[in-house]
């Protein structure tokens, strides 16, 4: 199980007291996730969730509460965080820093159909709308920087058929970095896997986990979403899936001539991104009961990525 900060009854009763929100009735661990603590937290007056950074600097987090609150203020299904009657939203648990939120209805979505995927795209679109006039600036820790710094180590790890994949990728995101800089900009979530998202029947009911989000090009946001929900298992694109999500997404928000260029580059820069990831938190958290992604998938897509036959539609 994915929590690396179990908690007692007792203290979690006297942290959530002042939330006013009645008795706690039941909680439970989340298995999914791989950075943060997480939990289910039944109360009398509902259903939330209750979260414990564990990763990143303390000094972010007033980041991802305002993002949220501007998302929640422009009516999307999102968790933002609660205050004590106090007015705290930010607050320490088990000595780590602690949010709670509201838990939002659905399920993830396991077989994603081309309804699904243009749901997905309208929602990036209303994310970057919401948010493209004055992002809230964040810098990736995650980012170009990051992979051009951590790449070739783990490069000099991998087989004979995967280092030349990797090193190629690398040269290609410091040759391109000041374009993709270039691109318009936005609040990203830049983690809009399936597992992040909530379907309710046909409808979405929430998106989750903005704790990777920051500030940066769209084109990127939009291509970490698609190689998750747009792929098949061999690591190829699902054509239709892919032109459901880029059509809904570009009905709201459409495309710029520079970010059709450097589009088939950042469909490979984004698998490089959770390529790395999650070469390091394999390596990181080996033998421990952590969940742990297969680096393998983001090496498959990369590989299918080097010729992109999916232009962006109605580019400007």
């Amino acid at each position: 199980m994915s929590v690396f900060t179990p908690l007692e009854r007792h203290e979690l009763e006297v942290f959530l007291a002042p939330y006013g929100l009645g008795r706690l009735r039941d909680f439970q661990g989340i298995a999914a996730g791989s950075e943060n603590s997480n939990f289910f937290v039944s109360l009398e007056q509902g259903e939330y969730v209750l979260t414990l950074v564990e990763r990143g600097p303390v000094g972010d987090l007033p980041f991802f509460i305002e993002l949220l609150d501007v998302l929640h203020d422009a009516g999307l299904p999102v968790p933002y965080a609660l205050r004590t009657q106090d007015g705290l939203a930010l607050r320490n648990l088990a000595e780590k820093p602690a949010l709670l939120q509201p838990r939002l209805s659905g399920k993830h979505v396991r077989e994603a159909n081309a309804h699904h995927c243009q749901e997905v795209g309208r929602l990036l679109a209303n994310i970057h709308l919401a948010t493209r006039a004055t992002p809230v600036e964040r810098r990736s820790d995650r980012g170009l920087d990051w992979m051009l710094a951590e790449g070739p180590s783990q490069a000099l790890k991998l087989d004979e058929q995967a280092l030349p994949l990797l090193r190629d990728a690398l040269q290609e995101i410091a040759e391109l970095k000041p374009r993709i800089l270039a691109l318009p900009r936005a609040n990203l979530h830049a983690d809009l896997f399936r597992d992040n998202v909530l379907f309710d029947g046909t409808h979405l009911a929430g998106v989750i986990d903005f704790y990777n989000a920051c500030s940066g090009p769209m084109l990127y946001d939009l291509a970490i979403t698609l190689n998750d929900w747009c792929s098949h298992e061999d690591g190829s694109l699902d054509g239709a899936r892919a032109r459901a999500l880029l059509g809904a997404y570009a009905a709201l928000r459409p495309f710029t001539a520079a970010e059709a260029e450097l589009w088939p580059a950042m469909l490979r820069v984004a698998c490089v991104r959770f390529w790395l990831s999650r070469l390091i938190a394999a390596e990181s958290f080996a033998g421990q009961e952590v969940l742990i992604h297969d680096p393998g998938e983001f090496q498959r897509r990369l590989a299918q990525r080097q010729q992109v036959d999916l232009p962006l539609p109605f580019a400007l």
